[in-house]
């Protein structure tokens, strides 16, 4: 488990490292807004504990440029008892909130709620890149940008997602989108395709849906250039 401490306090970043590393936890710390905000956006954490008064960048500002970019859990650490800020942090992302002073052992096993909490929600969450697919709440995002896409196009995403890396046949496609059995001259998987790509990929820069020639579509990240056959693909009719 890894986990980021955002804390100015020497005495509480001794403290929380030793008994955190002494639990099994690997601990990384920024003493600042900055840098905690670089650290936070640029790694992957299980969780982050986040105090609010920061130099440099307050907490409130950390999390919030955090929530534009990931879903990290984070829990308020700080000795500001204020309702209103509890209800602050809570409304602007943060997962839970802990007051100082506190019990070192309440403030493990809330970042172990947490960290589990996010585990269970990791199978119905699927990434690609900067696109995530809420499998549960049936939205897509790219780049924090919502795509508004139909349910038949949800779910046509839905499958590529599921399987993306994995070259899908146009018949696989029908079988598990349409769940029927198109007759071979119809274009019905194209135009979805189209439809689809139009969305998530065409204000996006990095393409994410691809055409393999003779084989059928994937959904992965590849090189910022697009491949000839996307590219021919994408070219109206």
């Amino acid at each position: 488990m890894k986990v980021l401490i955002v804390e100015d306090e020497h005495k509480v970043v001794d403290y929380l490292r030793s008994g955190l590393t002494e639990q099994g936890w690997v601990v990384d710390v920024a003493m600042d807004g900055e840098e905690g905000t670089h650290l936070a956006i640029e790694y992957d954490y299980d969780v982050i504990v986040l105090d609010v008064m920061l130099p440099c960048r307050d907490g409130f500002a950390v999390l919030k440029a955090l929530r534009m970019q990931k879903s990290t859990p984070v829990i308020m650490l700080t000795a500001r008892d204020h309702v209103n800020d509890r209800v602050r942090g809570l409304r602007e992302g943060a997962d839970d909130y802990l007051t100082k002073p506190f019990s070192f052992l309440e403030l493990v096993e809330r970042l172990h709620a947490l960290a589990r909490r996010t585990r269970a929600q990791e199978s119905t969450l699927i990434s690609v890149g900067d696109l995530y697919v809420d499998l549960i709440g049936r939205r897509a995002t790219r780049d924090g940008v919502r795509l508004d896409l139909t349910a038949k196009e949800f779910q046509l995403l839905s499958v590529l997602a599921r399987r993306h890396g994995d070259i899908l046949s146009k018949t696989a496609i029908t079988e598990l989108v349409w769940e029927v059995d198109f007759e071979s001259h119809t274009n019905v998987v194209e135009t979805a395709i189209k439809r689809l790509r139009a969305k998530l990929d065409g204000p996006f820069r990095t393409k994410l849906l691809h055409t393999v020639r003779g084989m059928g579509y994937v959904l992965e990240v590849r090189e910022a250039r697009e491949t000839r056959e996307t590219r021919e693909d994408a070219r109206p009719s």
